[in-house]
């Protein structure tokens, strides 16, 4: 069937009347790319069918959390037996406790955790309990690492605010951004300057550990002991913002691939299979301060619903006992040994920076390991890769500067048809 996106400019004129700029997330507007973004119907495995009958190989699942692949039979089957019950009771259920307790088994930095129903929500509340415990305002973030839309931390933002040309948002108090310091990713000297100046101040730093909202970033070794030895040194709160990281690159996330032990860990997206779920967690001492246990206010009435935690409880059951993690490095490392060789034989200058199953085609030659440079990529070229690929059913990242998924849906004939797909993306864009 030719491919034609016909019934999605329909739709997406109907949504824009409705809906600011047709789209309930900034990240699914085709921003950066032009054109009209994809109307999904449904989703199997490794696959994603849009409205007009096109089916596309998908290397986002859901922006991370789809690490099984879409409708994973055991994880749809304890999402329905728990609808069967209620979706959710304003009250404690036992499922929630089941989840805490598997999070805290895998993540060893995690001595407690809170259950929300969004990464924002983790990433928000984590600051405010950093704060809290230490008394301090100060918070360091990197340039590049988007943590949601959190009125402190939308400074040099990743994700849709860096794609839309919009680091930073209107509607922000500069009183909620003055006591943020947005250092360069990766830089020792910056890192250690800012704390030789502000060290009694800062309350706490927070990263991605692997940068997924700019594209992946990979931290040095000397970055994450500069991290650990500065925080430290000057009793600041870590915090690891694993909420795309957490049960992708690695059962126990990056902190584990790393060898790093955060104070703090927010979590996401595979944790909730597919449903809206975010948590955070770290030393007992300092999640102790949360309400009702401590003065630190924060509550949620959906938070621990029993159909998210059902979902959450039924996908890291199966990443456990499965172990698929072998194998999709393995995939990956295919994927994009593959892309690059192709990229290569086109005269295509690029890099692509893999951890785990998460990879970034960058149309850029230099190793990217900051914003800045990133930001150097060509991203007229990546928007005709993108739509070309789209074309031939293969649905990536809709910006430069993304993460893109691999999931243990994915086979190798879909690694196969992928790169039959970038070799003509590829002749396009040079064209």
């Amino acid at each position: 069937m030719a491919f034609t996106q016909q019934k999605s400019e329909l739709h997406f004129t109907r949504a824009r009347k409705s809906i600011p700029g047709g789209v309930n997330s900034p990240a699914r507007a085709f921003g950066a790319v032009g054109g009209t973004p994809v109307v999904m119907d449904r989703a199997e495995g490794a696959y994603l069918h849009d409205i007009d009958g096109n089916r596309y190989i998908d290397y986002i699942g859901s922006w991370g959390p789809q690490i099984l692949g879409h409708r994973h039979p055991a994880v749809i089957d304890a999402i329905t037996r728990e609808l069967g019950k209620g979706t959710s009771f304003g009250a404690p259920c036992e499922l929630e406790t089941e989840l805490a307790e598997m999070v805290i088994e895998a993540v060893p930095s995690i001595e407690r955790v809170r259950m929300v129903s969004s990464g924002t929500e983790a990433t928000m509340s984590a600051i405010r309990v950093a704060r809290g415990f230490t008394r301090r305002n100060v918070v360091v973030k990197f340039a590049g690492c988007y943590h949601g839309h959190v009125d402190s931390l939308l400074v040099k933002a990743g994700s849709g605010a860096l794609t839309l040309g919009t680091p930073s948002s209107p509607g922000v108090p500069a009183g909620c951004t003055a006591d943020t310091l947005a250092l360069e990713f990766n830089d020792v000297q910056q890192l250690e300057d800012a704390f030789s100046k502000r060290g009694a101040e800062i309350a706490a730093v927070i990263l991605e550990p692997v940068v997924g909202n700019m594209g992946v970033v990979v931290p040095s070794k000397a970055f994450l002991q500069a991290l650990q030895t500065v925080c430290k040194k000057n009793g600041s709160v870590l915090i690891f913002d694993e909420v795309m990281t957490g049960f992708r690159v690695a059962y126990g996330g990056a902190q584990s691939l790393f060898g790093v032990r955060p104070d703090l860990t927010t979590l996401g997206k595979i944790i909730g299979g597919g449903m809206p779920v975010g948590a955070y967690g770290g030393r007992a001492e300092i999640m102790d301060v949360v309400s009702p246990v401590g003065p630190v206010y924060q509550a949620g009435t959906l938070s621990g619903n029993p159909v998210a935690m059902a979902s959450g409880i039924a996908t890291l059951s199966i990443l456990k006992q499965s172990n698929p993690y072998p194998r999709l490095e393995a995939m990956t490392r295919a994927l994009v040994a593959g892309l690059s060789d192709l990229a290569r034989k086109a005269g295509i200058a690029h890099t692509i920076p893999q951890v785990g199953s998460m990879f970034t085609l960058f149309f850029n030659p230099e190793v990217v390991t900051n914003l800045a440079i990133a930001t150097k990529s060509d991203t007229k070229a990546f928007a005709r890769y993108f739509h070309a690929m789209l074309e031939r059913g293969v649905y990536l990242a809709c910006s430069q500067f993304e993460a893109n998924f691999v999931s243990a849906a994915h086979t190798d004939d879909d690694i196969r048809a992928t790169l039959e797909a970038a070799e003509a993306a590829f002749r396009i864009v040079t064209s």
